[in-house]
């Protein structure tokens, strides 16, 4: 997190995780494709073998001020595929939340479990002990696919359970919007928490308890797909 005092304005950094060609690309094609051009900044691309990473920032117009301040949200995505292992390392500096896009596919969950530990690796040489108290949420996509797996058989062969997750198909926009409004809210919800007391500080979101894991016993919330947005 880093703080533009003359603009009043708090900057925050979203990345987008997962496999190689599960679909983060594609969710923010649609999200910088449907946010009004005076919220937006230029979405940048810089190629790789066989994927891509992107990023802009977006002011949202609808989330309200933390202390008096807005927020630009920066959003990312990393290269999924293994060789690209330093790359990913660099885009997750300073990050702010996650979102971890799972391929739904069954003959893709191996790739989906080793992008998931690859993360955790990262997020803990980051972040040290408070990683895992970052703001994440799960992205269920291709949904509409014929071999997708249940969502309960991914939760636990790759380990995601607990976390808040959203059902999607990211390439007709469904969930799309869903999964970035909820890793919107847990930062700021976030940020709120670690601001109580004082003004809001710079470099990255303290450790503690926060809102992207439910405590001990809790159950996250899950938003299912929508019967009348997938085939």
């Amino acid at each position: 997190m880093l703080i533009h005092y003359a603009a009043r304005e708090i900057h925050a950094k979203i990345v987008y995780c997962g496999p190689g060609l599960g679909g983060k690309t594609t969710n923010l094609l649609a999200i910088h494709g449907r946010l009004p051009e005076r919220a937006r900044g230029r979405l940048l691309s810089i190629a790789t073998d066989g994927d891509r990473t992107l990023f802009f920032d977006f002011l949202p117009l609808d989330l309200g001020l933390v202390k008096g301040f807005r927020v630009r949200f920066h959003l990312y995505t990393v290269p999924g595929q293994t060789f690209y292992a330093a790359s990913r390392r660099v885009i997750l500096r300073g990050v702010d939340g996650i979102v971890f896009v799972v391929d739904s596919q069954a003959y893709r969950l191996a790739e989906n479990r080793e992008s998931w530990e690859d993360l955790r690796g990262n997020l803990a040489r980051e972040r040290g002990p408070g990683a895992e108290h970052l703001p994440l949420v799960v992205q269920w996509n291709k949904r509409d696919c014929a071999t997708a797996l249940p969502v309960e058989v991914l939760s636990n062969e790759i380990g995601l359970g607990g976390l808040p997750s959203v059902e999607a198909v990211a390439v007709r926009g469904v969930g799309v919007a869903e999964t970035l409004k909820a890793c919107c809210r847990d930062v700021l919800q976030e940020m709120e928490s670690a601001g109580r007391g004082g003004p809001p500080r710079g470099g990255s979101s303290p450790g503690g308890t926060g809102p992207g894991m439910p405590p001990p016993g809790a159950p996250a919330p899950h938003r299912p797909l929508s019967r009348t947005g997938a085939r």
